[in-house]
């Protein structure tokens, strides 16, 4: 069967993203096909969480790692290519759920819930963000823990690195924005 034909015979996966540990809770729903790559699924979350896609990442599913494989590093823990493991190889049905990890300094750890299998819309581009919540914290900002302190900086004018924390993010953040449509246009620039 070729990949076209394949892929328009895929189930679509509505899953549910969720930053672990961000409260109130930070979240994207997105509907991927079920035959997607774990790499492509790598770049759905950095479009629909809207990381800029500057550190490592890994999915651990059933005790395995998948990312970017690193030679070097074998010795320590071996991380198969996720480039080569497609969604439906492992996930069993609705309420399947598994970690994703961005940046392992600032720990990104985030929730993958497979809400719902769908049979796919032709009038619909995949994948498509459906509904969201609240602003992706900045890059390299100490994981949920600094974002909070962050945030806690930037709402108090007094505050002695008030200043330069909204000059750091670039003089303006609204915790509380989601915009679906800016970030279904990132997931449409996915190749």
């Amino acid at each position: 069967m070729s990949p076209r034909k394949a892929a328009a015979n895929a189930a679509i996966y509505q899953l549910k993203i969720t930053l672990r540990g961000a409260k109130p809770p930070i979240w994207r729903r997105v509907q991927v096909p079920s035959d997607i790559t774990l790499a492509k699924l790598h770049q759905t979350i950095q479009a629909a969480m809207g990381w800029y896609d500057c550190h490592l990442h890994e999915f651990e599913i059933d005790g395995q790692l998948y990312g970017e494989p690193m030679p070097d590093m074998d010795m320590f823990v071996e991380i198969k290519s996720d480039r080569t493991c497609r969604l439906h190889q492992f996930v069993t049905g609705e309420k399947y759920k598994f970690p994703y990890m961005y940046d392992m300094g600032d720990g990104w750890d985030h929730q993958i819930l497979v809400e719902k299998v769908l049979p796919p819309d032709p009038a619909v581009r995949y994948p498509i963000c459906i509904k969201g919540k609240r602003a992706c914290p900045p890059e390299d900002c100490g994981g949920v823990w600094g974002y909070g302190e962050l945030l806690e900086t930037i709402r108090d004018p007094q505050h002695p690195e008030h200043d330069e924390m909204l000059e750091w993010i670039g003089g303006d953040f609204d915790a509380e924005a989601f915009d679906l449509e800016a970030t279904n246009y990132r997931l449409q620039q996915i190749q």
